[in-house]
């Protein structure tokens, strides 16, 4: 199965659960790509101590799962690219055309 994961929140528990989601898809076997957009592009910087965004991001990295950030949220928020590569509705477009399906958190 192709899995879409799109992540709108910078929320640590939301960000925590939706990269859990798609690590237990990875280790399933599935295919799994996660686009982060509005908030949620700011991943990386999430701090919590209950939920450890970090090591899930890792994990979800390092298991090949597809990741990618929207341009324009990335530049409002003057961030550049970090773990996943600048990306853009067109690609969110094609996500969502190729899964099997697709689940929003935020």
């Amino acid at each position: 199965m192709k899995l879409g994961i799109i992540l709108n929140s910078n929320d640590p528990e939301t960000a925590w659960n939706a990269l859990r989601l798609g690590n237990t898809a990875l280790g399933a076997g599935h295919e799994v790509s996660l686009f982060l957009m509005g908030s949620g592009v700011e991943i990386e910087e999430i701090r919590s101590e209950k939920f450890n965004v970090a090591q899930v991001l890792g994990n979800f990295a390092k298991s090949k799962g597809n990741l990618h950030a929207c341009g324009s949220c990335l530049k409002v928020r003057q961030q550049e690219a970090g773990v996943c590569p600048v990306s853009t509705m067109l690609r969110l477009v094609e996500i969502i055309a190729d899964s099997d399906k697709v689940v929003t958190f935020g």
